[in-house]
C-alpha cells in the first residue's frame, strides 16, 4: 500500500495510464494547431479534436456539434450562467438555483446579482435534494434559466434531474446542470433528462486538469450564449482561444473509458463504500451519514463523528488523504455551507469527513481506513469530557456552562 492512502477522488483523480498514453503524441509529434487549415499538422490535430468531441458527446447522449471545450467546469459553469444571462436579458432577468451548488455557480450568481439579475435560491431537504415542485413554483414569466447540480460534491446526493428537466421543458425555461461529479459514475442522458446545458471536467474522471466541456443544446430549443472570451471565433464563436489539443484528447479518452467501465466500476465502488460505512458503524456509535442513503454517488461517503473535532480527526489520520468540506473552500475553518444548508448542527458539521473512493482504491486500503478511523475516533473520544458525559446520560443541550472568573 502507498501512503497516504488517497480517498479524495471528488477533489481530483490521477490520470489513467491509458489516457496519458493517448495524450503523449500530441505534445511532440502531432503538435499542430487545430485551427491551422493549410497543412497536415493542423488537419491531423483537428481530426483528433473532432474524434474527442464525439467521445464526449457519446457518453451524455449529445451530438458532436453541441460540445464546446473549455478550461474546466468552472469556466463551463460561468459560460452557461453568464452567457445565458447576457443573451436572454431582453426576455427576463430571473435565474433559479440551489444554495448548495459548487462555488463556481454560487459566485457566478452573485456576480449576476450585482448586474441586476434576480436569483432565487431554492431550499433543499435534509438530504440536499431540490424538489421539482419547488422549481415549478419558483418559475415566473421572467425566469430564463434553472441551474441545479446533478450530484453534490460534498455529500454525494443525486438530484431528481429528469423530473426538474421536465418542469423546465413544460415552462419553456432553459435548464443547466453542473454534472462534474456525476459524469462517468452514473448514466447521464441530456435528451432523456431534458438538459439544455451541462458542465463537465476531465480531472474528475481520470483525465488531465485544466480541460472541460460545456454541452449546449442545438435544437428544441436551440440555446444561444454570449461568449465571455473574445478573439478568433474558435468553438463556433462561443469560446475563442487556441485549443488545448493534448488536454482535449485526454478528456475524450477519459470519457470513452468511463463509458466502457462505468457499470462495473460503479458497482465495485458502491461495494467498497458500503464496506467502509459498515466497518465504521460496527465499531463506533454516534456516527451520522450526511446526504441521501440511496440516491447518492456510488463512491461518496460523508460522515459526521460526534464528540470529536474535525481538524483533530484529520491530524490523527495523516495516513489517509481525505477531506473535510470541499477542496475549493477547505482553507477556511468555517463548517461546510452544504452541511449547514441541509440542517446539520454546527458541532456535527465541524466533525464531518468526506471519503471519496475511486478507480484505484483497493479492498486492502478500505480495511486499513476502517481501522485507522475507528482507532483515531476512539482515542479522541477518550480525551473528550463531552463524550463521557453523553455516555452517562447527561443532556448536553441543557447543561449550563459557567466561566471561572
Amino acid at each position: 500500500m502507498k501512503f497516504p492512502i488517497y480517498l479524495d477522488y471528488h477533489a481530483t483523480t490521477p490520470v489513467d495510464p491509458e489516457v496519458l498514453k493517448a495524450m503523449m503524441p500530441y505534445f511532440t509529434e502531432v503538435f499542430g494547431n487545430a485551427a491551422s487549415r493549410n497543412h497536415e499538422y493542423g488537419w491531423t490535430a483537428e481530426a483528433a479534436i473532432e474524434n474527442a468531441r464525439a467521445q464526449v458527446a457519446s457518453l451524455i447522449g449529445a451530438v458532436d456539434k453541441e460540445i464546446i471545450f473549455t478550461s474546466g467546469a468552472t469556466e463551463s459553469d460561468n459560460l452557461a450562467l453568464v452567457g445565458v444571462a447576457e443573451m436572454y436579458r431582453e426576455k427576463g432577468n430571473h435565474i433559479i438555483t440551489s444554495p448548495i451548488e459548487h462555488k463556481a455557480i454560487l459566485d457566478a450568481c452573485q456576480f449576476l446579482e450585482s448586474k441586476g439579475f434576480e436569483i432565487t435560491y431554492l431550499p433543499v431537504d435534509s438530504y440536499g435534494r431540490v424538489s421539482p415542485e419547488d422549481v415549478r413554483a419558483a418559475i415566473t414569466p421572467k425566469t430564463i434559466l434553472v441551474s441545479v447540480m446533478f450530484a453534490n460534491n460534498e455529500i454525494g446526493t443525486l438530484n431528481p434531474i429528469e423530473a426538474i428537466g421536465k418542469v423546465c421543458k413544460e415552462k419553456g425555461v432553459l435548464f443547466h446542470t453542473d454534472a462534474v461529479q456525476a459524469i462517468g459514475k452514473i448514466p447521464v442522458d441530456v435528451q432523456k433528462m431534458g438538459i439544455d446545458l451541462l458542465s463537465l471536467s476531465a480531472h474528475k474522471i481520470y483525465g488531465p486538469k485544466g480541460i472541460g466541456a460545456l454541452y449546449i443544446r442545438r435544437k428544441n430549443p436551440r440555446v444561444r450564449l454570449s461568449p465571455m472570451i473574445h478573439g478568433g471565433g474558435h468553438e463556433r464563436g462561443m469560446r475563442s482561444g487556441t485549443l488545448n489539443v493534448p488536454g482535449i484528447i485526454g478528456l475524450g479518452k477519459a470519457m470513452e473509458i468511463s463509458g466502457r467501465t462505468m457499470v462495473e466500476e460503479s458497482a465495485r465502488l458502491n461495494r467498497l463504500r458500503e464496506k467502509l460505512w459498515d466497518g465504521i458503524r460496527a465499531k463506533l456509535d454516534e456516527v451520522y451519514l450526511n446526504g441521501h442513503p440511496t440516491e447518492r454517488l456510488p463512491n461518496n461517503l460523508n460522515v459526521s463523528f460526534a464528540y470529536v473535532e474535525g481538524e483533530s480527526l484529520m491530524m490523527g489520520m495523516k495516513e489517509l488523504a481525505v477531506s473535510s468540506g470541499s477542496a475549493c473552500t477547505s482553507s477556511s475553518l468555517e463548517p461546510s455551507y452544504v452541511l449547514k444548508k441541509i440542517g446539520v448542527g454546527e458541532d456535527l458539521a465541524h466533525t464531518s469527513i468526506r471519503f471519496g473512493l475511486g478507480r484505484f482504491t483497493t479492498d486492502e486500503e478500505i480495511d486499513y481506513a476502517i481501522e485507522k478511523v475507528v482507532s483515531t475516533v476512539t482515542k479522541l473520544r477518550e480525551l473528550s469530557p463531552l463524550y463521557e458525559m453523553a455516555k452517562e446520560g447527561v443532556d448536553l443541550k441543557n447543561v449550563q456552562w459557567t466561566a471561572n472568573h
